[in-house]
């Protein structure tokens, strides 16, 4: 994005504004927050944002939404999913979510920088972007119910997976598929390179 990159007022004006865009992405994608029964995870579209704004913001700037994003949360604004275990603020990120939500910011620069390679050009190459940054939330949230949820750790680590990764695989490949389409696109049809 030859705007981005320039060092220019305008030039800084627009990455602060890609990510104040892409942090209210998070939050609103949060709201869209589905309990399932069977683990204390809900199923959110956070993932599919928290990659694609890496994709399209670079490591730096992508890492950076993410980090604005707990910022707010920590400080107790409602961007969190809702949680019928643990209130809005910093107490989210010791509960069974908190390995998810600590690890958007590397997931968002993995991505990102990824994508700074020339990954995000192809539409195979974008898959693998995503993929990488898919895979580091997923480890994010074993590891989170590992610490945070003792629970679920005392059933095992086949108990682990059930709760943390085989409820949200198969629709968030779904959603990586869609979304790894809108970058080569985007770069296509405005021209624009990072």
């Amino acid at each position: 994005m030859a705007a981005i990159a320039s060092g220019t007022d305008n030039g800084r004006a627009i990455r602060v504004a890609a990510v104040l865009l892409v942090t209210a992405l998070t939050a609103a994608a949060a709201q869209i927050s589905v309990p399932l029964p069977f683990t204390p995870v809900p199923l959110t579209l956070q993932p599919m944002i928290v990659l694609l704004g890496g994709v399209a913001l670079g490591s730096s700037l992508g890492m950076s939404s993410q980090i604005l994003y707990l910022a707010l949360g920590v400080i107790g604004l409602p961007v969190f999913a809702a949680s019928p275990l643990l209130p809005q603020g910093l107490l989210r990120l010791f509960g069974p979510t908190g390995g998810y939500l600590l690890s958007y910011p590397v997931a968002a620069f993995l991505a990102g920088w990824l994508a700074e390679r020339g990954l995000d050009r192809r539409y195979l190459g974008s898959v693998v972007a995503m993929a990488a940054g898919l895979a580091v939330i997923y480890l994010g949230g074993i590891a989170g119910l590992l610490v945070f949820a003792p629970g679920v750790h005392a059933a095992g680590f086949a108990a682990i997976l059930a709760a943390a990764v085989y409820p949200f695989l198969a629709l968030d490949i779904v959603k990586l598929f869609v979304a790894a389409g809108v970058m080569p696109g985007l770069w296509k049809l405005t021209g624009l390179r990072r």
